[in-house]
């Protein structure tokens, strides 16, 4: 029998209370559905079984109160600190994405490993962090939401940047026809990176909330690593097929994918210890566990 410590919201979360109903809001972590239960049909479901010790402890002074008892889970105070913390993560993302993008106009030689790379590289695998961290403390539904808001955003930017290219410019502003040429070159690569992205993300996604199922919310370490290990592959793939295709060798571009793959899956093993982190500082923040 696993002990309680290891069992922790593995189904469900405690969101809040609703003091004037006795309602608890809780959460079902693999759909991000919301749901509200009487205290007292609470006590006698299954889902009171699924909380940690911190939220046990204060549906029951919740109950036995009346609803006077005060907890770090009034749902005023906890509903404002935990939408922040999800627009904050939402910003994060959408802005490590449009790097990406962005600096893919860049070419980084590495002369002592003699290789060419973008910066981009070097910071996408910090987007499957902040996926990882959104469905941990928000579930599925709303990671998937985060992950087509950035994907949106950053259409909607490249459309009005390249709408920008078409305007008369100034004859003598020398940096004219240079902007075009990035203009041209970030609306090419958002084709690749957008399907990637989308693919790749959602693979994530749902491979961490599947693993987080099968072992009982233990292990974190496991499912942000396979996870990201599995969407890497794919976003490699995906990403230099649909940019190099027909302009480079079937074999220079799996040169490029397994390189890729390399310096992603050595800065995604980074990862594991700032999962832990931020964990644990979602819980103090916005919990008080």
């Amino acid at each position: 029998m696993v002990g309680d410590n290891e069992i922790e919201n593995s189904k469900y979360k405690l969101l809040g209370f609703e003091n004037t109903k006795s309602l608890a809001v809780i959460m079902v972590i693999s759909t991000g559905r919301v749901v509200k239960l009487k205290l007292g049909d609470l006590l006698k479901s299954e889902v009171l079984d699924n909380l940690n010790k911190g939220e046990i402890k204060d549906v029951y002074r919740k109950f036995y109160s009346g609803g006077a008892a005060l907890t770090a889970y009034e749902v005023n105070d906890r509903h404002e600190r935990s939408w922040m913390t999800y627009v904050v993560l939402n910003l994060a993302l959408f802005a490590l994405y449009v790097f990406t993008n962005v600096a893919a106009t860049k070419l980084v030689y590495l002369e002592r490993f003699d290789v060419v790379v973008t910066p981009g590289v070097f910071l996408y695998p910090l987007t499957f962090l902040i996926v990882d961290l959104l469905n941990e403390s928000y579930g599925l539904r709303l990671a998937k939401k985060a992950i087509l808001f950035a994907f949106a955003s950053n259409a909607f930017i490249i459309v009005l940047l390249s709408i920008t290219s078409y305007l008369p410019g100034l004859p003598s502003w020398k940096l004219d026809m240079h902007y075009g040429e990035v203009v041209g070159h970030v609306s090419s690569v958002l084709v690749a990176s957008s399907i990637s992205f989308l693919f790749s993300e959602y693979v994530n996604s749902y491979l961490l909330c599947k693993i987080k199922e099968l072992t009982n919310s233990r292990f974190l370490f496991l499912r942000v690593f396979f996870s990201t290990f599995f969407a890497v592959i794919i976003d490699s793939f995906i990403f230099c097929f649909i940019a190099f295709y027909g302009t480079m060798s079937n074999g220079d571009i799996l040169n490029i994918i397994y390189l890729q793959i390399a310096i992603k899956m050595c800065f995604a093993v980074f990862n594991i210890l700032p999962a832990y982190g931020a964990r644990s500082l979602f819980k103090k923040y916005i919990a008080g566990a």
